[in-house]
């Protein structure tokens, strides 16, 4: 509640002053007294709070969704969260506030809808298809497989990108469309190495391949490496460095025979 008119400084034994409520405020009860008056032993009549804030009319609950209300209720100052059930997306404003609407109070906005997912058909690709290409719409986690078409030349389209497309959104696919051309690497050679796993007379998309150094060689660089999207080797191909072989260290060791054989022969020199 605020006060009426404008307060004294002072007042005397039996003046009186008048309560109002507030803008968004209401009486509780129409006997609750809103006034008070100065008594002789200079303390006011009791005055309980009469008034309640005025609550902004009941939202009904979305089809295939929820509201959730921040204060557990509709009244000023209260905010209505709107979730739509899993398979729908919501179409509108998200947030309502109960707030002032010239001498009431009221919500913000209109309620939202909760509307079913759909998707249009996704993107056609050159080279390629997808399942279910007749259709028009597709529903919420809708799959389309997606594949390349034969090729005419010597070599094989390759898919890059995601074969599987789900309708995870209002039109909204999970990746974008893959792609179909031709990706081809050229034969891996390793120097002073050979092959151990991944013989092929063509390396397409994907293709792994394992190397190893010939005997007397150490590698240098990763042992496996794939054929990439842009007909690359991927990581970059590995060489084999020769190891590196040093002087012993360790000392010379005469057994006392030899040395002693060794005496002899100078002694037969003199």
């Amino acid at each position: 509640m605020m006060l009426k008119g404008t307060p004294k400084s002072i007042y005397h034994s039996g003046d009186k002053i008048e309560y109002q409520c507030h803008l968004g405020y209401k009486h509780v009860l129409p006997f609750l007294a809103t006034s008070a008056i100065c008594q002789s032993d200079n303390t006011w009549t009791h005055l309980r709070e009469a008034c309640t804030k005025i609550l902004c009319p009941q939202l009904g609950e979305p089809q295939n969704g929820q509201i959730i209300y921040s204060h557990g209720t509709f009244q000023l100052g209260s905010q209505a969260h709107y979730i739509c059930n899993e398979g729908y997306y919501l179409h509108g404003t998200k947030v309502l506030y109960c707030e002032h609407s010239g001498d009431q109070v009221d919500w913000s906005d209109s309620p939202p809808q909760c509307e079913k997912i759909l998707c249009q058909p996704p993107g056609e690709i050159s080279n390629g298809k997808y399942t279910d290409s007749h259709k028009t719409m597709f529903e919420y986690n809708e799959v389309v497989t997606y594949s390349c078409n034969p090729s005419k030349g010597p070599d094989e389209y390759s898919l890059i990108g995601e074969s599987r497309l789900a309708c995870s959104g209002h039109n909204v696919w999970s990746s974008d469309p893959p792609h179909c051309r031709v990706v081809k690497c050229e034969n891996p050679v390793l120097k002073k190495g050979k092959l151990v796993s991944g013989f092929k007379t063509k390396y397409y998309y994907k293709a792994k391949v394992v190397f190893e150094c010939l005997k007397g060689f150490h590698l240098k660089g990763s042992n496996t490496i794939f054929c990439d999207a842009n007909s690359i080797w991927e990581p970059a191909m590995p060489e084999c460095i020769k190891v590196s072989t040093w002087p012993s260290s360790k000392p010379i060791i005469y057994h006392a025979s030899a040395l002693v054989t060794s005496c002899l022969c100078i002694s037969i020199l003199f």
